[in-house]
This record gives C-alpha cells, sequence and structure tokens, in this order.
C-alpha cells in the first residue's frame, strides 16, 4: 500500500558503470535485497570513453540506473564500493525533478514490510 506521496528532492537517480552484466546483477541484486534501492536496471552494451592514468580509454561496460532515496545514498554507495572492482568506480546521483506522483511513493515506500 502506498502512504504519502513522497516530493522528488527525496528520490534521486544513481548512475553506476560496471565491467560486465555479472557484476552489475550482483550488485543490482543487493541494492535491492538490502534496500538501498526500489529498483536498478541493468543496462548492457555500453561503450565508455574516458581518460584514465594520461590514456584515452575505450570500454565495454554495463550502466545501472538505481533508483533510491536520497536519505540512503551513503548505504547505497558504501554497498557498491564493497563490491565494485575498479579503483575509482562512477557513482552519480541526480535529483529527481519530476515523476509519477505514484512512483516515487513506491520508491519512497520500498523497504517497508508487506
Amino acid at each position: 500500500m502506498l502512504h504519502a506521496m513522497a516530493k522528488t528532492d527525496e528520490i534521486q537517480i544513481v548512475f553506476c558503470t560496471v565491467p560486465d552484466l555479472d557484476t552489475g546483477r550482483r550488485i543490482a541484486r543487493d541494492l535491492v535485497e538490502y534496500r538501498f534501492a526500489a529498483c536498478v536496471n541493468v543496462v548492457p552494451g555500453i561503450e565508455s570513453v574516458y581518460r584514465w592514468q594520461g590514456q584515452v580509454q575505450c570500454d565495454a561496460e554495463a550502466l545501472l540506473v538505481i533508483k533510491a532515496r536520497a536519505r540512503d545514498f551513503a548505504q547505497l554507495q558504501a554497498a557498491i564500493l564493497k563490491q565494485h572492482p575498479y579503483e575509482l568506480p562512477e557513482i552519480l546521483a541526480v535529483p529527481v525533478t519530476n515523476a509519477l506522483p505514484e512512483y516515487l511513493a513506491w520508491v519512497q515506500n520500498h523497504n517497508e514490510a508487506k
């Protein structure tokens, strides 16, 4: 059951690239299982071009699109860092400015017992 509607500033989208689908699925499952995120999309087949240690790199990766409460960010970040194989993983939180109110409420209340 959905309770009071969440405000948009209480919800964020967190982007995190991972080296492969297995890593992404493992992190995604843990984030949802431990209730640090309401939902994680694992998007395969992205290509990242970036500069690292003075060299331009191009790598195949997967992207995690994480829907979470802003107040859970520290725990969410710690959970990602425990499993992420990169020396410097991308973990970027973007505030939600507009969304379907019922979806916001679902994200806000994802950790309530059924």
